[in-house]
């Protein structure tokens, strides 16, 4: 077997096979190999962050340290990645300069490894690479994610040709748990209204019956058979006589469109579009939000 180190980018090295004719080569290769690391990624090295001089097995245990309820709000940052300048072998503990092997006991201290993004990782099977135009290492294969310039991150190749473009789209906190979308290690969901959020995010609002989106208001998913039981309910649910020729404003969340209703204690449904993700915008009194409606009626 032939040793294939496969260059991701023109500063990325991937090595996927080792030579069996080689044995010093192969020991170096896999010594200690799945042995180090932390929670975040297996690598046989770990970092010294320029920002603190201080030594950590890898950025995001840095920043989950220096970031920690315990720090005092003035003393709280993030390591510059980029910046790093010196790692520490996990195996014989020589400090060094970042590169792929030791300089003392030539371990490969990572399978991956990025230059520019200073990324160790061990675990071939995340599919890295590095995006230029990012400017961080990702995960998933580069023949499965195109870039998109106006949004400024990289999505699946499903996307390419029906996404709609958000300036800026994953620079800005999740928000829902207010962490940096750009360059997180969780799974993100691209919503129908092109907004990005956390999937784990997405999927606790849905235990929580809330179906639009936090940024917009715009509903999540197809919501068209609770449209139909609020119908149901709304036609149970008659009002007194001093409301049932009252008269309001409702802006729909869905499609922006402003309708004059006749206002209803459950609820106030689009006339353009049919949905009951509306708000009242004139006349009072005020009605339940949608996601407190959605919640009634499930």
């Amino acid at each position: 077997m032939e040793t294939t180190a496969k260059v991701v980018s023109s500063n990325c090295v991937l090595l996927s096979e080792f030579s069996e004719s080689n044995p010093t080569q192969l020991s170096a290769m896999e010594l200690g190999i799945q042995n180090f690391g932390c929670t975040h990624y297996r690598r046989r090295c770990k970092i010294r962050a320029p920002c603190c001089d201080e030594v950590f097995d890898c950025r995001h245990c840095h920043n989950e340290a220096k970031n920690s309820e315990e720090v005092d709000v003035v003393d709280r940052h993030d390591v510059p990645r980029h910046e790093i300048k010196k790692v520490i072998c996990c195996l014989c503990d020589t400090e060094q300069d970042v590169q792929q092997y030791c300089i003392n006991c030539g371990v490969c201290m990572g399978k991956y490894f990025c230059d520019i993004c200073k990324f160790f990782d061990d675990d071939t099977s995340k599919n890295q690479y590095h995006c230029e135009e990012c400017g961080i290492c990702r995960t998933g294969g580069k023949d499965n994610f195109f870039h998109c310039k106006r949004c400024g991150c990289c999505y699946s190749k499903i996307m390419e040709n029906g996404h709609r473009c958000v300036e800026g789209a994953m620079h800005h906190n999740c928000p829902v748990c207010f962490e940096y979308l750009f360059d997180t290690v969780r799974e993100i969901s691209v919503l129908p209204c092109a907004h990005t959020i956390h999937l784990d995010c997405v999927k606790e609002m849905e235990k929580h019956h809330r179906y639009s989106c936090p940024v917009c208001s715009k509903s999540i998913c197809d919501m068209s058979s609770l449209w139909k039981k609020l119908d149901k309910v709304v036609a149970l649910t008659p009002m007194p006589e001093t409301l049932k020729n009252k008269m309001v404003w409702i802006l729909c969340n869905d499609c922006g469109v402003k309708s004059h209703v006749q206002y209803h204690i459950v609820a106030h449904k689009c006339l353009s579009c049919n949905s009951y993700n509306t708000r009242q915008i004139q006349g009072a009194p005020a009605t339940p939000s949608s996601s407190r409606v959605t919640e009634m009626v499930k």
